[in-house]
């Protein structure tokens, strides 16, 4: 956020969760100290404890995409708070319906699947306290993932889409590298290149930055093709 932290209506911690080190991300409205965790993937106790030591208030759940290790814990975090999810795009009920099955397999028998309170569309917005972030649909890593960007402060989770120096996994069922890159090129850069990003792991960027270095969408590596 390029802006003094202090003149923004935002602000937002990197908690990052589960042995894939997947970035949750809690956003608040500073007016109001209502918060939104986005992809609350495990370690339900420590995003609460989060909350708490902040006086921060949940007010919403916001999921980019069906995977485990962004989505396992949302469901306990429902029954504990009962906050309202919202998210993914709905192409993506087949991997929240799998969450259980996957939980198992990697050791999170506490991940389940869930139901979204709201299911989410390109140009949707969402709201937090007296804030308002934009969704864009941006497939290709799964079919039903979302970015969530708020304008003034120019700041956007992008999950598994685009990371520092890299782009997000296409050999996933119903994955398309071709989608992948549409998204990146068509919905993330029209933003702006000021944007600052939150990965779904590793570390933050700016979308002017990965134009100029990311191998596989700096604008010069495109225009090669």
């Amino acid at each position: 956020m390029n802006a003094p932290a202090h003149a923004l209506p935002i602000r937002a911690m990197i908690a990052p969760v589960t042995p894939l080190q997947q970035n949750c991300t809690i956003v608040w409205c500073v007016k109001t100290n209502k918060a939104a965790i986005i992809d609350p993937g495990g370690e339900v106790a420590k995003l609460m404890s989060i909350l708490e030591t902040n006086g921060l208030t949940l007010e919403k759940i916001w999921i980019t995409h069906g995977h485990l290790d962004h989505a396992g814990g949302t469901a306990e975090i429902k029954a504990l708070t009962g906050a309202p999810i919202e998210g993914p795009h709905p192409a993506d009920q087949f991997w929240i319906d799998d969450i259980g099955a996957s939980g198992a397999k990697y050791g999170m028998p506490e991940a389940q699947p869930f139901t979204p309170d709201r299911w989410l569309q390109d140009g949707d917005t969402v709201t937090l306290g007296e804030t308002q972030f934009e969704v864009l649909h941006c497939p290709g890593h799964t079919p039903g993932h979302v970015v969530f960007f708020h304008r003034e402060a120019r700041f956007a989770q992008v999950g598994d889409v685009l990371f520092q120096g890299s782009i997000g996994r296409t050999d996933f069922p119903q994955g398309s590298f071709k989608d992948l890159i549409e998204a990146i090129t068509g919905k993330l850069w029209p933003l702006g290149g000021d944007v600052q990003f939150v990965p779904g792991h590793g570390p933050m960027s700016t979308f002017g930055q990965e134009r100029r270095t990311n191998p596989f969408v700096a604008d010069d590596v495109l225009a090669d093709e």
